[in-house]
């Protein structure tokens, strides 16, 4: 017997491995990592910007902590799910599940290291070298949640409570985040950054551990250990080329660059404006006050009523209709910001709470949508490969979400460093030149905009929903269980080249290896 299959006999009782009945309750379980990974997305887009620049460091200096930070990180994401995916050939891969260990062990490590960030300094290169550790520490931990649906159920309405679970929680998370460091602004409290800090390492540790022991990966079937089996052992250099190799593959799957690129430029524009809201509102905006940008931001806990809708009308209406609702709202919403300072309202308060409540409802459908329809993307890929490789596809979209972030949030402080934008002297309307404060308007509003936009007119020909993925699934079922290429059904041989956007005789090869 081999030995992959003698370990699936002592390993068959593990919890790791035990499959449980999805519920709403055990959605929630495994969507509270998305109280970290929202939560944290929102801290390097919509905070960390601001906070560095509060210690006197320069916007250009400010936008490359994150930005060199996510390049190096992307590195990294770019083969830890080629890693994970392989991972059950070692002792604690075995005993702890290739996911599941760095699930525990980034959890650990995420302790120990994220308070740091939110000491006291004016040294930019301290906070780059603790932002980068946080950052390969994060990737370590969602790279392989993110996969978890796929392990979990081939279901496509489970899947979707897993999913919807999960953006419900990435929303709340945003609004934590903003809530409490909203609260402590407001006290004036001199260590508000480093006491806010601490209480979402509290928060975002406890929901780790918890989705954890919530979740499971797929039961070490016959079939599955002999897929597992049947993978060769490759030396460093043969491993290095055959995942660049396979991560060039994914490109092959049209509804995979569709999903990508709607997913890069949607998530890009929002990054802009997380990035400069804090200096448009501070800087621009007559009468407010420093806890403004935060309060509006907190406002994201209407993104939670946004995300509970959105996840029964990824049923009923499909992806297409959600990303046409959000992107439009985004971008009335960014007109209605530059209305506000164009027009000098002397008490722009109630105005900016509506608008924003208006943007936060719009970025929960925003951030749920591509999440919801990525667990259906390896099913694509299944049928062009017939392997299971969504750890690489997890990997390819976290590398380049934080490449494109990085991007964004290094752009946006080159441009205020250009424009002449001062951390130092300029913080508040008063003391910001007009030119400067328009300046921050024409980046604030062009941005977001223009990306938004893109991704607007590239989701109205995404084909990949509820009805496609259910004759794609009933395609895959149909030749694992023997059937023949030549007897598909017209409609589904019709879905499945719309969907990889290659001919059906290319597809299901007799040979699994790329």
């Amino acid at each position: 017997m081999l030995k992959l299959e003698q370990d699936q006999q002592s390993n068959k009782q593990s919890w790791v491995y035990t499959p449980k009945k999805i519920t709403v309750t055990r959605g929630i379980g495994f969507g509270l990592t998305d109280l970290m990974g929202g939560g944290w997305n929102n801290i390097v887009s919509g905070v960390i910007f601001a906070f560095v620049m509060s210690q006197g460091i320069s916007p250009a200096l400010a936008g490359a902590i994150t930005g060199i930070g996510r390049i190096f990180d992307a590195v990294f994401s770019l083969f830890f799910g080629a890693i994970t995916d392989n991972f059950y050939r070692t002792k604690l891969g075995q005993k702890f599940g290739r996911r599941h260990f760095f699930i525990l062990l980034g959890g650990i490590l995420f302790t120990i290291m994220f308070p740091l960030f939110w000491v006291k300094s004016d040294n930019w290169l301290y906070y780059l070298f603790v932002y980068i550790a946080i950052e390969l520490i994060i990737a370590m931990i969602l790279i392989p949640w993110e996969t978890l649906p796929t392990e979990m159920t081939n279901d496509y309405n489970l899947r979707t409570v897993l999913s919807g679970s999960r953006m419900f929680i990435s929303a709340s998370g945003t609004a934590i985040v903003f809530l409490v460091l909203a609260a402590l602004k407001h006290s004036k409290n001199p260590n508000a950054y480093l006491v806010t800090g601490i209480i979402w390492t509290v928060i975002f540790v406890l929901a780790i551990f918890i989705s954890y022991r919530s979740t499971w990966e797929r039961p070490l079937t016959p079939e599955f250990v002999k897929e597992l089996n049947s993978r060769p052992k490759l030396s460093f250099g043969q491993f290095l080329n055959q995942t660049i190799k396979d991560y060039f593959s994914t490109f092959k799957n049209k509804a995979f660059r569709e999903h990508l690129m709607i997913y890069l430029l949607s998530f890009t524009g929002k990054d802009f404006y997380s990035t400069l809201l804090p200096t448009f509102i501070i800087c621009t905006i007559q009468g407010a006050k420093g806890d403004l940008p935060w309060t509006l931001q907190a406002l994201s806990v209407f993104g939670i009523l946004s995300t509970l809708a959105a996840a029964k009308l990824m049923i009923t209406h499909g992806p297409r209709f959600l990303y046409a609702l959000s992107y439009i709202t985004i971008i009335l919403t960014m007109v209605g910001y530059v209305a506000t300072w164009m027009f000098n309202i002397s008490n722009p308060v109630i105005i900016l709470i509506i608008i924003s409540i208006f943007y936060q409802l719009a970025r929960g459908i925003l951030e749920f949508t591509p999440w919801n329809v990525f667990p259906f993307i390896p099913d694509v890929d299944r049928i062009m490969t017939r392997r299971d490789r969504s750890g690489i596809y997890a990997a390819v979209m976290t590398f380049f979400r934080k490449s494109t972030g990085a991007v964004a949030s290094w752009i946006a402080g080159i441009l205020l460093a250009e424009i002449g934008f001062d951390s130092k002297t300029m913080t508040t309307f008063s003391s910001t030149p007009h030119g400067i404060q328009l300046g921050i308007n024409v980046i604030f509003f062009i941005g977001p905009v223009i990306l938004i936009l893109l991704a607007l007119l590239l989701s109205h020909k995404f084909k990949l929903n509820r009805q496609t993925h259910k004759v794609l699934k009933n395609e895959i079922a149909r030749l694992e269980n023997g059937g023949k290429k030549e007897d598909v059904t017209p409609e589904a041989k019709d879905i499945v080249e719309a969907l990889t956007g290659e001919a059906y005789e290319k597809v299901w090869p007799n040979n699994p290896e790329l």
